[in-house]
């Protein structure tokens, strides 16, 4: 595949009805994606210690969602999965595989991504924060992929850092030399907090669909030291995280600086919600919120001492149900009924097809997901999973099934295909603590078949096999 960079230069749907007897409106959508946050992180999901009022009454007023899995344990395969309404079984992306100098492994440039479906249904489209699905002149860009504006990050490595070089507005580099040598004067959450909000607000009088992928809470643990951090810098014995080897910024107060930096996505998410409730379209607009993968270890965050995971097991990276299982949070006062929660298990891949039942398009290209609207809608006609499928290409290489109440994970799988399974019942074993394999052969046998069945063979992504 050819790489090709740019020169830069610093620079309708048949929609849901809300009410029976009146003009039907499209909904507005608008789904936010945090970036590592864990699903014990939040105050509604069980978090003690730190604050997210915002997004507590986000699920108070809406339907928190219990058994929700990102698509990857990791943010590119993840991303890709809900970008294209399928598993990392079949998924192009299935790692984070990095790209020089700038950007990861593209997507082709026919594929079909959820912002092709709202362009076929006449919405326009956002994208402000993080892609990680491509590099800068590749094929597989947002606006290249059916987004008609976006701006932040292409790359997720280079959204480690809170105080970059530079951002992207469609294919313009923004840059910000004040920031370089620790100028720190543009902290690039804001930024693109502020671009978000100024789509919203200009499309107010017309369907949208806006997509927030903020970088909080990713490591590095950085941000401005003003009321939001100042409120928590002094609550937490703190040992300085040292950079070292790392690439991510010494943090003095990491644990304020993490619990500052979830508390700063909360804020974002509250003033989404007084836009949208000030311009006159909440009962119009459908939020959604998410992460992309379990808590994160990096930069000297400590997921034990916030109980990030919750009741699960595991964080990025692993497969286990902290590192895939995510909050998810439904709000829509017209049509999701408020203080409702749901344990339907849904994913990812799941969301493309729920996005069409919306808009009532028909898709392009066959997903791997099932509609949750009915779930939604409180509707108790809401088809289900026969199983959930993983795969990491990263450690050795990992494999998951989640089979109804059974979670079956392969380890070191790039190595050892035909090693044992790790078997766990999680209706009595949420924690994953008791492999039961040897007990329940016959289930082991159908997530083997299933494993057989849903991997597909990638060129890129091939387990270290020939």
């Amino acid at each position: 595949m050819q790489k090709v960079f740019l020169s830069t230069v610093c620079l309708t749907a048949l929609p849901v009805f809300l009410n029976a007897g009146t003009k039907a409106k499209p909904l507005n959508v608008i789904y936010i994606l945090a970036d590592d946050l864990g699903y014990g992180d939040l105050g509604c999901y069980g978090q003690k210690i730190i604050k997210t009022p915002n997004i507590d009454r986000l699920a108070a007023n809406g339907m928190l969602f219990t058994q929700h899995y990102a698509g990857c344990t990791v943010s590119a395969p993840s991303r890709c999965s809900l970008m294209t309404g399928l598993h990392t079984g079949h998924a192009q992306i299935r790692g984070n595989k990095q790209t020089k100098p700038d950007g990861q492994e593209p997507m082709d440039a026919a594929t079909y991504t959820i912002a092709s479906l709202f362009k076929d249904a006449g919405y326009v489209s956002g994208l402000f924060g993080k892609w990680g699905l491509g590099f800068p002149g590749s094929e597989s860009t947002p606006n290249k992929m059916g987004f008609d504006e976006f701006y932040g990050y292409n790359c997720q490595l280079q959204a480690h850092s809170f105080y970059p070089e530079y951002l992207w507005h469609n294919d313009s580099k923004v840059c910000f030399p004040g920031n370089v040598n620790l100028g720190r004067k543009i902290y690039s959450a804001d930024s693109i907090h502020s671009y978000a909000l100024k789509f919203i607000r200009s499309n107010k009088d017309k369907p949208f669909f806006a997509m927030l992928t903020y970088t909080l809470p990713h490591a590095e643990l950085n941000l401005p030291h003003d009321s939001v951090y100042n409120r928590l810098s002094g609550l937490f014995s703190e040992t300085p995280f040292i950079q070292g080897k790392s690439t991510y910024f010494t943090s003095d107060k990491p644990k304020a600086s993490f619990a500052a930096m979830v508390q700063r996505l909360d804020l974002y998410v509250g003033q989404v919600l007084n836009e949208i409730k000030k311009l006159g379209i909440e009962d119009n607009t459908i939020v959604f919120f998410s992460s992309d993968n379990g808590p994160h270890m990096e930069g000297g965050a400590d997921p034990d001492f916030f109980n990030s995971s919750g009741p699960l097991r595991g964080t990025k990276r692993d497969m286990y149900e902290g590192g895939i299982r995510v909050p998810m949070i439904a709000h829509c006062p017209s049509l999701i009924k408020a203080g409702s929660s749901s344990d339907h298990i849904s994913t990812f891949w799941d969301v493309m097809p729920t996005f069409a039942e919306i808009t009532r398009v028909k898709l392009k290209e066959k997903t791997d997901g099932i509609s949750f609207l009915p779930v939604l809608k409180g509707s108790k006609k809401q088809k289900q999973h026969k199983a959930l499928y993983w795969e990491f290409h990263e450690q050795g290489g990992k494999v998951a099934v989640r089979m109804g109440k059974w979670k079956g994970i392969k380890l070191n799988y790039g190595k050892s295909p035909e090693a044992p399974m790790l078997l766990f019942d999680l209706s009595n074993d949420i924690h994953e603590d008791n492999n039961v394999a040897t007990q329940n052969p016959e289930v082991v046998a159908q997530i083997e078949a299933i494993i057989s069945k849903e991997h597909t063979h990638s060129d890129v992504f091939n387990f270290g096999r020939k």
